[in-house]
Formats: C-alpha cells, structure tokens, sequence
C-alpha cells in the first residue's frame, strides 16, 4: 500500500508549522520543506548556482544571506521565481528520498509554506489548510521575525490568498486559539488513519 502524502500549507503566520509539530508528536513523519529549502541552499553546487544569478552580495562569510536574498526577492516576483526554480527541484528530489524512508507509515505530512504557488500540491493526495484572519497573522509574524506590517503583507502578497487555497484544499484549519487547532487537527488525524 502506498504512503499517502498529506499537503500541509497555510500563508505566513498562520501556525502551519506548529500543526506540523502537533501531528509529529502523534507519531506521524513531518517533512518541513522550508527547513530543507534552507539547508539545500547553503550547498556548494546551491551556492554557485545563486551566486551566478543574484551576485556575491548576497553573501555573508562565504553563506548565502537569507535576509538579503529576501530583500531581492521579496518585491521582485520574477527573481523570486528564480530562486523557486533553483531551490524547488532539489527540494523535490530531497522529499522523494526521505519518503523512501517512510514507505511503511500509513500517512506522512509535507509541510510546504508554498504548496500551491510551487504546484507541489498535485503530488499530494489531501491537502491540509492552516488559516487565521490577516492581522492576527500579521501580530504573529512580527512578533516572531520583527519588521513592520507593511513588510509582512509584501511577502503575503507573494502568496495565494487563502480563498484561492480553500479550493484546492480537504481539510481546514482555523487557527485563532491553539487548543481548538489542535482539536481540529486531532479529528483530521483520525479521519486520515482511516482512510
């Protein structure tokens, strides 16, 4: 019987990874696409690869700078596309090898803040949507990187609204109070074991 693998994406602050987290502590395997983003882009072949694109100024200590690469990308969708078209695949590749070590779980969870954006979401066989009301997550994303609200809603506008995601998506999540989050993912958790 094939793994199934279950899309899990929300915009920015919407908790998407702390569902995650919630669904690995009942012992399901959680991919986190965006950590592995970020530890494929700090590999020598990755490195070069940017460099040639965006220049040695995006360096820090020899490291791409992510802060600075986002200020490239983030008001400029075509270089952002750039990046996705660099990072994307070898995240792809990445997530097939680490399936391999999962094939005998019934279900595992891939956690892609731009499952949709990315078209990653047809490879899945349910999608899970995490969603909060806008300033809600925009309190969140300050709180947790800094910045300003008008920052914050540069990089929402990088992203499908969560409208447009509803359509493609199983399940949702609203995630105003963690506890009843929580007790939304619990009865996903359920319906999906028994799937």
């Amino acid at each position: 019987m094939k793994t199934k693998v279950i899309g899990l994406t929300g915009g920015i602050g919407s908790g998407k990874t702390t569902i995650a987290n919630y669904f690995a502590s009942l012992g399901v395997p959680v991919y986190i696409a965006d950590e592995e983003a970020k530890k494929i882009l700090n590999t020598p072949d990755v490195i070069t690869e940017v460099v040639a694109v965006f220049g040695q100024e995006i360096l820090t200590d020899s490291i791409p700078d992510r802060k600075k690469i986002a200020a490239l990308v983030f008001n400029n969708p075509e270089k952002l596309q750039v990046l996705n078209n660099i990072i994307h695949p070898k995240v792809s590749e990445h997530f097939h090898d680490w399936l391999d070590i999962y094939k005998d779980a019934p279900f595992v969870i891939k956690e892609a803040a731009i499952l949709f954006e990315s078209g990653s979401y047809k490879n899945c066989d349910k999608i899970i949507l995490v969603t909060a009301p806008e300033e809600i997550r925009i309190e969140r994303v300050i709180k947790r990187d800094g910045g300003t609200a008008q920052e914050v809603r540069k990089r929402m506008a990088n992203q499908w609204n969560d409208d447009r995601k509803k359509e493609f998506s199983d399940f949702i999540i609203n995630n105003i109070i963690l506890n009843d989050a929580k007790n939304q993912a619990h009865s996903i958790y359920d319906t999906l074991k028994n799937v």
